[in-house]
Parts: C-alpha cells; sequence; structure tokens
C-alpha cells in the first residue's frame, strides 16, 4: 500500500506528460542555477562593458543576455523531464521561418552591430569616410541596429548596422598625421625645375604646418593638353588638416603668379592642313 502510495506521488501526469518527483527536483535546480547565472553575468556586463556603450544599446544587450540564458536554462529543464514539446516545436518551426524572413534585415542588423562592437573599427570622434555610400564625418557610436555618423555640415546620418559592417571604412584620424595633395598646372614654356622650387621654398616659409620630415614631394603627374601638371603632397599633424588642405592651392597659385610662371587656360592647337 505505502510503495502504491508513493508511486504516485513520485510518478504523475500532467497535460498528457508524465513526470517524476525527482526530475521536478532537478529541472527545478537547473533552473534557479539559469536563473543565478544568468543574474550574474548582466551584472558584470553592466559593470565592465556598458560604461563604454551607448545607454540604449547597452540596456538592449544586457537584456539579451540575460532573458538568452534564462531561455537555454528552460530549454535543459524541458529536456530533463522529459516534456515532449515535438509538436509545439514543428508549429514554431513554420512561425519562425515566416518571421524569420519578415525580420531578416533586423536581425542582420543586430548580429552586425554585435560584431561592430567586437571590431571597433573607428572610436567616438573620429573622422570616417565611407567612399561606397558617399558619406564622411564624425563617428557618433553603434547602436542596436544602427550606426551613426556626424557629418561634417552638422547633420547626423543613420546607417543600418550591416550597411556599415560591410562598407569599406575609411578612418582619418587614426593616424598621428596625415598627407595632403594637390595639383597645379604650369605652362610648356616655363622650368619645371625652377617651378618645383619656388613652390618648395614657399610652402616651407608660408605654411607652417606642414613637416619638413617627410619633407613635401613635387611630382610631374601628366603632360596634360594645356599644361604639365604637377603633383604636390604634403604631411601634416591630423589636427592640422583644416588649416593645409583649404589653403594649399591658394598659396601655390600666388607663388607662381609672384615668381612670373604662367598658369594656362585650357586651350587647343587647329591644325587646318596645307593648301595645295
Amino acid at each position: 500500500m505505502f510503495e502504491e502510495v508513493f508511486e504516485q506521488l513520485n510518478s504523475f501526469e500532467i497535460a498528457g506528460s508524465e513526470f517524476s518527483l525527482f526530475s521536478l527536483i532537478i529541472g527545478g535546480i537547473i533552473m534557479l542555477i539559469g536563473f543565478t547565472i544568468a543574474r550574474i553575468s548582466r551584472s558584470l556586463f553592466n559593470k565592465y562593458y556598458a560604461p563604454v556603450l551607448p545607454e540604449h544599446t547597452a540596456k538592449n544587450f544586457g537584456k539579451l543576455i540575460y532573458f538568452g540564458i534564462i531561455i537555454v536554462s528552460f530549454l535543459v529543464f524541458t529536456t530533463s523531464t522529459g516534456v515532449d514539446f515535438s509538436g509545439l516545436l514543428v508549429a514554431g518551426g513554420i512561425l519562425g521561418i515566416v518571421i524569420g524572413f519578415a525580420t531578416q534585415s533586423v536581425v542582420s542588423n543586430l548580429i552586425s552591430g554585435i560584431f561592430l562592437l567586437i571590431e571597433k573599427p573607428a572610436k567616438q570622434g573620429d573622422s570616417v569616410e565611407l567612399p561606397d555610400s558617399n558619406i564622411s564625418g564624425s563617428f557618433v557610436d553603434v547602436g542596436t541596429f544602427s550606426t551613426r555618423v556626424r557629418k561634417f555640415d552638422g547633420t547626423i546620418m543613420r546607417i543600418p548596422n550591416e550597411k556599415f559592417f560591410t562598407s569599406n571604412i575609411r578612418v582619418l584620424t587614426d593616424s598621428p598625421v596625415r598627407r595632403h595633395e594637390a595639383k597645379v598646372g604650369i605652362a610648356y614654356k616655363e622650368d619645371i625645375k625652377g617651378a618645383i622650387e619656388v613652390l618648395k621654398k614657399t610652402i616651407s616659409s608660408r605654411m607652417p604646418y606642414v613637416l619638413h620630415e617627410p619633407e613635401p614631394e613635387f611630382r610631374v603627374e601628366e603632360l596634360g593638353d594645356s599644361s604639365i601638371n604637377i603633383l604636390i603632397l604634403v604631411w601634416h599633424p591630423k589636427q592640422d588638416w583644416g588649416k593645409v588642405a583649404p589653403s594649399l592651392l591658394t598659396i601655390a597659385k600666388n607663388a607662381l603668379d609672384d615668381a612670373g610662371i604662367e598658369i594656362p587656360f585650357p586651350q587647343r592647337v587647329i591644325w587646318k592642313g596645307e593648301k595645295e
């Protein structure tokens, strides 16, 4: 009699599934451990990683970690108790496929955001350029689904994480020095060596932001239709880009004018052929 009562207490049926008291105890322990690990993981994330992330991004990832661990714990719990979710899994699988197609871009942006946070292609405040999208500006932050860039005109550009992650990203302020280049043309009758010497002396005396090491370079890049085109390459500290880039061509043009070196207009020579 006592054995029958013990068996009834030890084994019972709920919603068509048979459970044992021992399996429920084990399942309860698993869920308790899962909740504990979830809370500890969220606390560690909030303490060590959340401060370096945007507030809304840190909050979303904290929830993702917490509920992700709880869901995994629940799956382990159901496995240990022997609950049969085969019918529910089939229906859920079909529903998951439908939802997956509908939210494909959302999930892709979320995963790309995680990879961007791990890789860190740029720091907050860095000047970046996306040549493929013709976007340039100051890097703001990586959000849950999008990345923000403050363009140089002051507006904020929101870029989906997937597009930002798969784009070519040019970081303009990552190295301590930058090189700027400009092109100027001189007439064919002028002396190339003399023109380069004029440019070199003027840039050295009138542009203190240009570095002497590496020294400026001057190359004959092209024998154009109307002029000999000289490429000017100068190095400068990255923070002085706004002082060098806008003025280099102006200073070069004024130097050539002062030296009497012609900068020709576009011109054509028309040959009509010999008369018979």
